[in-house]
């Protein structure tokens, strides 16, 4: 998908109905599945976080922004996820914590960013975090600045990726659930995207099918 031609699409977007957990269930680990099914928001309590969809012409196509979060003690250590973070106080609602987080993290100035709607909430039980995921994008090809704190690496894809069936495979790996189990995750170039990330993908991913 060439990025004038996403662009172009935005106004069906917005109009398609979001589906949500019929999407996040195709790529949740196994034993998410439960959790999520099952799950009392009231008994967990969660923080909040929110996350940018950030989409962008390189090469005339239309693409994706993930990174490579550094290596560190904790449940996210060195996961492909999209630019975002928790909520702070001082931010005025979860919109705001993306754009602000995704300026921090990869240098790209909020002030460029045009925010198209917020996708469906997903819950992270490894971390208790709800977060939020906004679809956005610029008009241009953005110079990354990656903060070196968290950012290891950019992950930049076609979102025409996404749309092949064939990126989708299952990988064998640990997880906070197992030691050894067989998860759905999207392949992007040489990395294996999975979890909640895997998850917001798959509603994006559907959208934009019905939306062709």
């Amino acid at each position: 998908m060439d990025f004038n031609s996403f662009v172009r699409q935005l106004s069906k977007i917005r109009n398609i109905a979001l589906p949500a957990e019929t999407s996040h269930l195709k790529m949740a680990p196994p034993e998410r599945r439960d959790i999520l099914v099952n799950l009392d928001l009231n008994a967990v309590s969660p923080r909040r976080a929110a996350v940018l969809m950030l989409v962008y012409p390189k090469n005339s196509m239309a693409t994706l922004a993930l990174i490579e979060r550094n290596s560190y003690k904790g449940v996210h250590s060195s996961q492909v996820a999209f630019p975002g973070g928790k909520r702070e106080s001082f931010d005025i609602s979860d919109m705001a914590t993306a754009l602000r987080e995704t300026e921090e993290e990869i240098g790209i100035p909020r002030k460029d960013i045009t925010v198209v709607q917020p996708f469906s909430e997903i819950y992270i039980p490894p971390s208790n975090f709800m977060v939020s995921p906004f679809l956005s994008y610029i008009d241009y090809e953005p110079n990354f600045v990656p903060d070196p704190r968290e950012v290891s690496a950019m992950v930049e894809f076609p979102i025409a990726d996404l749309l092949d069936p064939d990126c989708v495979f299952l990988k064998t790996m640990p997880t906070s659930y197992s030691t050894s189990i067989a998860v759905p995750s999207f392949r992007v170039r040489n990395y294996a995207v999975w979890g909640a990330t895997a998850m917001m993908l798959s509603e994006l991913k559907d959208v934009l099918n019905e939306s062709l």
